[in-house]
């Protein structure tokens, strides 16, 4: 049977483990799937662009964000800030005497971003970041990793499941498939990505 929906793999999950008595927990296996999924996969599909007003030391962080790839002033010159460790932040800003300026360096601290300098203007900042996952639910039938990727999502599932079910020896085989279809999901966001002409290397003179 085919996998697109969230009802889609329920039912496939349950055939898959010969079990019918299993729907109220069918729901919590996919959770886990998908927040290992998520741990795991990368692909383009999971990349998201934000921008926002960014006028003082801390700002928010999407909902869906797991990681960052890239933060960019795009106020006149576009400017891309450097990552810093909130240790080197609160040195930075000790030696400079808490003055304000155009940001140059970006942490995460307690869930936001910290820039430094602490922006004595407004700017906008760009956001290149990871997302999760857009998780299934009866109200969320599908996602992109369910329509590309059902046996990701399948295996995924079947895994979580097994500590549940306790002495299911089909486990190896599981995760034997599971680590698999993630390999193939970071290898296709790969090749989608570079597979064109390669990366080309800026060499700076000096």
């Amino acid at each position: 049977m085919p996998i697109t929906t969230y009802t889609e793999l329920k039912s496939a999950v349950a055939d898959w483990l010969l079990r019918d008595d299993l729907t109220a927990v069918l729901p919590s296996f996919i959770s886990l799937a998908e927040a290992g999924l998520n741990r795991q996969a990368r692909h383009w599909r999971m990349e998201r662009r934000s921008t926002a007003t960014l006028d003082s030391q801390y700002s928010a962080l999407p909902a869906d964000f797991l990681q960052p790839i890239r933060l960019s002033l795009t106020s006149g010159t576009t400017f891309e800030l450097e990552l810093a460790s909130q240790a080197d932040i609160v040195d930075m800003r000790s030696l400079a005497a808490n003055n304000t300026g155009r940001p140059r360096y970006y942490a995460l601290t307690a869930g936001e971003i910290e820039v430094f300098p602490t922006p004595g203007d407004n700017y906008t900042l760009e956001l290149a970041y990871v997302a999760r996952v857009p998780a299934l639910s009866d109200s969320n039938a599908g996602n992109w990793l369910l329509t590309y990727y059902p046996d990701a999502y399948l295996y995924g599932t079947l895994l979580q499941a097994a500590p549940y079910l306790k002495d299911d020896e089909r486990v190896g085989l599981w995760k034997s498939m599971y680590d698999g279809a993630v390999a193939g999901i970071i290898a296709d966001g790969e090749r989608a990505k570079f597979g064109g002409s390669g990366l080309r290397v800026k060499i700076r003179s000096y």
